[in-house]
């Protein structure tokens, strides 16, 4: 589930395909997307004679992401770069355990038992991965959907998301005094760090004339819709269904013998 461009790693998905369908005869690989990559798989189809095997979706809108992501049964990140990566987030949330190149923020994602990453990011080590977690998912050894859902859920959940930051922001706005922050400018360069104090100074007196026409007292806060921030077990959501409901919806994938990448 991507844009089919070289930097999520089109190339070396192109030299996957080829010799884990020679591998294991029950894999096929549905692929979402598109962009100018998507002639070089359809080739490789073509030429391998996987029309079968390997389906091509085109564009996937983002109400569709989750009927895509259910059919699976793991999930390949082939990028060459990333920051945080969200489609492995979206991939675990849905029940999928995940093979990945070791690029970026993907590394902090998750841990291990989550994601298998790439020793390098290479086809060897990327079909290599996809191999063994193919194997574990026969022995039984990876979590079961259920589990992942909710780890995730635990991890990343908006209210979590807006504590961290606000800790942040606070952090930088309460540790150190202005005299030190234009002093930590002022060692930028002879130049730049000229240019970063007025630019600072000027930032700093209109947020103080903001203060001080806008108090912060008087900024109208978001009270929290379910106490403590969190809706309550059975509590209905905003489709009227409860939480137990819509995670069985999210995360129940179809049955069947073909392991779907």
């Amino acid at each position: 589930m991507s844009r089919l461009v070289y930097r999520k790693g089109i190339d070396l998905l192109s030299g996957i395909i080829p010799k884990v369908c020679a591998a294991d005869k029950r894999v096929k690989f549905l692929i979402g997307g598109d962009g100018p990559k998507r002639l070089m798989l359809e080739e490789l189809r073509e030429q391998h004679r996987l029309h079968e095997r390997v389906v091509l979706l085109g564009n996937v809108e983002q109400s569709r992401v989750r009927d895509v992501l259910i059919q699976g049964h793991i999930f390949l990140n082939t990028s060459l770069t990333e920051a945080f990566c969200m489609a492995i987030v979206e991939a675990v949330s849905c029940g999928l355990p995940v093979v990945s190149t070791a690029v970026g923020g993907i590394v902090e994602v998750f841990p291990a038992d989550f994601v298998c990453l790439a020793e390098e990011t290479t086809t060897e080590a990327l079909t290599k991965g996809l191999l063994q977690t193919i194997d574990k998912i026969d022995a039984g050894d990876v979590p079961k959907p259920q589990e992942l859902h909710d780890q995730v859920k635990n991890m990343y959940s908006w209210a979590d998301v807006t504590r961290r930051t606000e800790k942040v922001y606070k952090e930088c706005s309460t540790g150190s005094s202005l005299s030190e922050r234009l002093v930590v400018q002022r060692s930028r360069g002879p130049v730049a760090g000229v240019l970063n104090c007025i630019c600072y100074a000027i930032c700093y007196l209109v947020l103080a004339i903001t203060s001080f026409l806008q108090p912060e007292y008087t900024i109208e806060t978001v009270p929290y819709i379910y106490e403590g921030g969190r809706r309550e077990e059975g509590q209905p959501n905003a489709l009227g269904r409860s939480q137990s409901e819509l995670f069985q919806y999210s995360v129940l994938s179809p049955s069947n013998d073909k392991k779907s990448i």
